[in-house]
């Protein structure tokens, strides 16, 4: 699967953990930055990763932040893009099989490298059901449907 990733300078060392596990899983990964902790704009990452996942350029997408909740908001501005901020496994879950959640966001302040990897491993391994859930999906592009 194509995968981007992305963070903002408080979670590098998260984002190079995660991407080296991706990659060891088969994954093909894009890292969209930053490459330093010099201090950057949550945002200007957020927008960047739901821009590739929009375009069909990653099919999945990996946000960190310091927190997890700023980037997740940057990425959801974009209509394409479902991104739920998560802490453990089972949220990853249920993000992809009742929300079809294509990105993931993390916070690097919050939860450790060995949660972080669990989270993914648990979004990456779970399908979206479909069924009752897709007309609730639908309506998140579209709320007339």
């Amino acid at each position: 699967m194509r995968i981007a990733i992305t963070s903002d300078h408080a979670a590098i060392e998260m984002k190079a953990a995660l991407r080296e596990w991706l990659i060891g899983e088969g994954h093909e990964v894009a890292d969209l930055g930053p490459e330093t902790t010099d201090s950057v704009d949550y945002p200007d990452y957020g927008y960047k990763l739901a821009s590739v996942i929009a375009d069909g350029t990653a099919e999945r997408g990996v946000a960190l932040c310091g927190s997890g909740i700023g980037i997740a908001i940057a990425c959801n501005r974009n209509p394409a893009v479902r991104c739920a901020q998560v802490a453990e496994p089972l949220s990853a879950a249920l993000a992809r099989s009742h929300n079809d959640a294509n990105v993931i966001a993390m916070g690097a302040r919050l939860i450790g490298v060995e949660m972080a990897i669990a989270c993914l491993e648990a979004f990456m391994s779970t399908d979206f059901l479909e069924g009752r859930h897709q007309r609730r999906v639908d309506k998140l592009s579209n709320p007339s449907c």
